[in-house]
């Protein structure tokens, strides 16, 4: 499994952003971030359901993991961002299902990561 993720940028306070992480023969992706200074955490997942999600407190309502099968894609769109978005953002992949997919320890792939700068 070999997993790239893109689409980091510098936005402003408010802007979207849309993170893109491609993957094959994958059963689960998890979407990571670790700011400066912090330690890595869990933002949101998706199982091989498209309604099978699960997100981070604060950014529910803000951000969603769809994900297209056929492109072996799973995205992070980022709507309404915030200055403590700011990170460095990773994604990681599982062929199993994962127990606890907020776990990092459930993810035996990953990549390297997009940095997301938002700007206040």
């Amino acid at each position: 499994v070999q997993l790239q993720a893109s689409g980091g940028g510098l936005v402003q306070v408010g802007d979207s952003l849309r993170l893109s992480c491609a993957a094959s023969a994958y059963y689960a992706v998890g979407w990571f971030r670790q700011a400066p200074g912090k330690e890595r955490e869990f933002v949101a997942a998706i199982g091989w359901s498209p309604d099978d999600t699960f997100y981070l407190d604060s950014v529910k309502g803000r951000f969603t993991i769809p994900r297209d099968n056929a492109k072996n894609t799973v995205y992070l769109q980022m709507n309404s961002l915030k200055s403590e978005d700011t990170a460095n953002y990773l994604c990681a992949a599982s062929r199993t299902p994962p127990t606890r997919p907020q776990g990092e320890y459930e993810y035996a792939y990953w990549g390297q990561g997009t940095l997301v700068t938002v700007s206040s």
